[in-house]
């Protein structure tokens, strides 16, 4: 297993996927990069079932013959005074092609008023992994934060600006990408699944 092909086309996920997975000495594409084109339906009820979905279709795309481990994640904010909200419907909260500063606003602005100890919220990661054998790997990794009251710092992406670490007095947009890395929901899991896929390339 020489390859491994991530299910996005998002540009910050695939630095943050490239730093984590580094030391399995693999060589790792997007699904742009790997050239495949795959018509993915995420109708999931669970950020494990969107995960597993993305990557089995993607692995289903695969030419034949190609020995490539197929890697999708699904993530997303649950915040607790919004009963979960967004959830799985991170990304395509106030539409797919609503910019995250938008969407963070209306976050905020939903939260007025809210004091700080129910402003709790969570990031969420489930990753999938789909083997050349077909055998199904998942993981799972959460951080624990607040929703801010305004954007602060200019890493990370998406919901990173309004998520506040109080443990670290910071946003994720705040943290370097190795301070962010070791922390959160997204290399937690991939962590897991590196772990997981180390394990199996011993066999």
């Amino acid at each position: 297993m020489k390859k491994i092909i991530f299910a996005t086309g998002n540009a910050g996920k695939m630095k943050e996927i490239r730093e984590i997975l580094a030391d399995l000495q693999v060589e790792i594409q997007s699904m742009k990069e790997a050239g495949i084109e795959a018509d993915i339906v995420e109708n999931g009820s669970t950020f494990e079932e969107n995960a597993r979905i993305k990557a089995e279709s993607v692995a289903k795309e695969l030419p034949e013959g190609e020995q490539a481990i197929v890697l999708a994640d699904d993530s997303g904010l649950e915040i607790d005074w919004l009963n979960g909200e967004p959830g799985i419907y991170s990304a395509r909260y106030m539409g797919e092609d609503t910019s995250y500063r938008i969407k963070n606003a209306n976050l905020i602005s939903r939260l007025e008023g809210v004091p700080v100890e129910k402003r709790t919220a969570r990031f969420v990661c489930a990753i999938a992994a789909v083997l050349p054998d077909g055998e199904v790997l998942t993981t799972r990794g959460v951080i624990e934060g607040k929703i801010g009251y305004e954007e602060r710092g200019t890493n990370g992406f998406g919901y990173d600006p309004i998520f506040y670490l109080p443990d670290m007095s910071r946003t994720t947009a705040e943290l370097s990408p190795e301070e962010k890395n070791a922390v959160s929901h997204r290399g937690k899991a991939l962590q897991a699944m590196k772990e997981k896929l180390s394990e199996r390339m011993r066999r």
